[in-house]
């Protein structure tokens, strides 16, 4: 009996035995499997990535092609942004004032300055965001609309007048000023300029003295589309001042401007939110 008992004992190890090799022998093919199904769909996926970054790639170029020079250009949208650092000066090539609620603005501007352009982009001139309407080499026309000819100084040029621009900031690009929309909130008059040896002083009235209380004092502000610091304000008469170096005078329109010209004037957006945020409080509380 008790032979037979450990006969029994040892068959029953031995078949135990069996079959934990067996499944020792089968899991690592399980393993096997799921690793190759792994990989194929690593690779699926590395392919379809791969064929889908081509596909963009190919995409953004297509949108970067452009028919500059020929009269032709590709349309986007565009969401403009710039930055106040002024680019250059353009020159009026054409204005043609349709009637007193639209007119057509054709401007030269230098050498490459419109690389790469295309039509319904955005560009500042004075300050004004402009969507281009035509290209034709180195000149660009614009639409101005009745608001534009009312709001900005825009209307009042003439052929040969030289205007700043800048065209639209890029994902990367430098913000050396502050952010500027090229919305313009009002026009101001130069009533005083004072020169030293290699500063000029201007004096500005804002034509809407309401907001002259988003004017602070070694705030931002943007003049006809350059980003400047404020100087002094005077809230009762309207007035402000900013200092302008030697450079921003040969590089902008300043330089040629002089008592009794009007500039463009956009207020700086945070500056306004914080007033206006500040006053509805006080307001609602009864301060």
């Amino acid at each position: 009996m008790i032979h037979v008992f450990c006969v029994y004992i040892c068959n029953v190890g031995d078949r135990d035995d069996a079959t934990t090799r067996a499944r020792a022998r089968t899991r690592p093919r399980a393993r096997d499997a799921s690793s190759d199904r792994e990989r194929a769909m690593s690779a699926s996926r590395s392919t379809f990535a791969t064929g889908a970054t081509r596909g963009i790639a190919r995409a953004d170029a297509r949108r970067r092609r452009t028919g500059t020079g020929t009269g032709r250009a590709r349309t986007t949208t565009t969401r403009a942004l710039f930055t106040g650092l002024v680019q250059g000066k353009a020159r009026v090539e054409s204005f043609e004032n349709l009637n007193d609620e639209f007119a057509r603005l054709t401007l030269r501007f230098p050498g490459n300055a419109l690389e790469g352009i295309s039509l319904g982009a955005s560009v500042a001139v004075n300050g004004t965001c402009l969507t281009v309407t035509a290209v034709d080499g180195d000149a660009a026309s614009f639409d101005l609309i009745v608001e534009t000819l009312r709001a900005t100084n825009l209307g009042k040029l003439i052929v040969g007048s030289e205007v700043n621009y800048e065209r639209s900031a890029r994902v990367g690009d430098e913000i050396g000023g502050h952010t500027v929309s090229g919305h313009v909130h009002c026009t101001a008059e130069i009533v005083e300029v004072v020169d030293s040896e290699h500063n000029r002083k201007v004096v500005f009235e804002t034509s809407d003295r309401a907001l002259i209380k988003y004017v602070l004092p070694k705030g931002f502000i943007a003049i006809d589309g350059c980003s400047l610091t404020v100087g002094d304000v005077d809230k009762a008469t309207g007035r402000f001042n900013v200092w302008l170096i030697p450079e921003t005078l040969r590089v902008t329109v300043f330089g040629a401007k002089s008592i009794g010209d009007t500039v463009n004037v956009e207020i700086e957006s945070q500056t306004q939110v914080i007033v206006d945020t500040i006053e509805r409080y006080m307001t609602e509380r009864g301060l």
